[in-house]
């Protein structure tokens, strides 16, 4: 038997659309460029922001990136106690992860705004 004989013509638009396996059609493909294309620009947009988060009242402050570099601290003099250096740390600590944790938080909920419906792993 002839190669494609008995078969009907694959149509170029819906359907299988351009003899794509599964169904996968030009409009699903420019789709999913676009929006990995958006999700990269959105993900170099978040590595640029900044995010500060304080401890022990405000005493110490920590600035971390998008990238979870720390990018700045500050720790008011009153917080200093020669006597109690493992508060001051406790605190630096402290400080330092919540920004992280609040980059992450916001990373993490922008991407879910943008893959909404995917079920994608982030």
């Amino acid at each position: 038997m002839a190669k494609g004989y008995g078969r009907p013509p694959m149509s170029r638009k819906g359907g299988k659309g351009m003899g794509m396996p599964g169904g996968i059609n030009m409009d699903m493909i420019k789709q999913a460029q676009k929006m990995q294309a958006d999700m990269e620009k959105k993900q170099a947009e978040l590595q640029e922001k900044e995010y500060t988060a304080t401890a022990g009242g405000g005493v110490v402050s920590a600035t971390v990136d998008g990238k979870h570099t720390l990018k700045a601290l500050t720790i008011d003099p009153e917080a200093v106690d020669p006597d109690d250096v493992e508060m001051l740390q406790d605190m630096v600590i402290a400080a330092v992860n919540e920004a992280v944790r609040a980059a992450m938080d916001d990373m993490s909920s922008t991407m879910s705004a943008l893959t909404s419906g995917l079920n994608l792993p982030f």
